[in-house]
């Protein structure tokens, strides 16, 4: 019963805060998952995220039914869909009721202004971290050429996210291991 508690709390923490959509609940989630209640490690963390990314729907919804399951099965996985969705769909009710009636005050012009500066910095340290990670994985050399080309693919010849990501799947499935990287994995 414990857990079922954590799980709701953790995923309705993240959709009462991720305003901003789907990948403004990322960090929140990883802070959840990973940092308050270890349920994965951070590279599980980024693989889920990276699966997530690829698939259709919500970022969101879609991380909190894989943690759900894994934590606790099929019951962990609706608690943490309910939970997740929840809070924005309260909120939306609320907020766009009382919004359309305020919007044009100085001080809701502020609010909104603010967490949007809040979400940016928030995306930006986990981009931070996400880039560290492949630096240290890949080298630093290999993850700057990558986020270059990536760059390139996404925002200049507009291919889709998941293309780009199944893409890198098979090029990781095709291309062979160096030797000292399994060398490292029997020690």
């Amino acid at each position: 019963m414990k857990r079922q508690w954590d799980i709701f709390i953790a995923f309705f923490r993240v959709g009462m805060l991720g305003f901003g959509g789907g990948p403004a609940s990322i960090p929140l989630v990883r802070k959840e998952a990973v940092d308050k209640y270890k349920w994965m490690d951070e590279e599980e963390f980024i693989d889920v995220l990276a699966i997530s990314n690829t698939l259709p729907g919500p970022i969101a919804t879609k991380m909190a039914g894989y943690i759900g399951y894994r934590v606790s099965g099929w019951l962990g996985m609706i608690n943490a869909l309910v939970a997740s969705v929840l809070p924005t769909v309260i909120m939306v009710i609320i907020l766009l009721r009382t919004l359309s009636e305020v919007r044009e005050f100085d001080w809701v012009k502020g609010m909104t202004s603010a967490v949007v500066a809040v979400v940016g910095m928030m995306m930006a340290v986990l981009t931070w971290q996400f880039l560290y990670k492949a630096g240290k994985g890949l080298g630093w050399l290999t993850a700057i050429i990558m986020l270059a080309v990536i760059f390139v693919l996404l925002n200049y010849l507009h291919i889709h996210p998941g293309i780009v990501i199944g893409a890198l799947l098979l090029i990781a499935l095709i291309l062979p291991v160096k030797k000292e990287e399994k060398e490292g994995e029997h020690r």
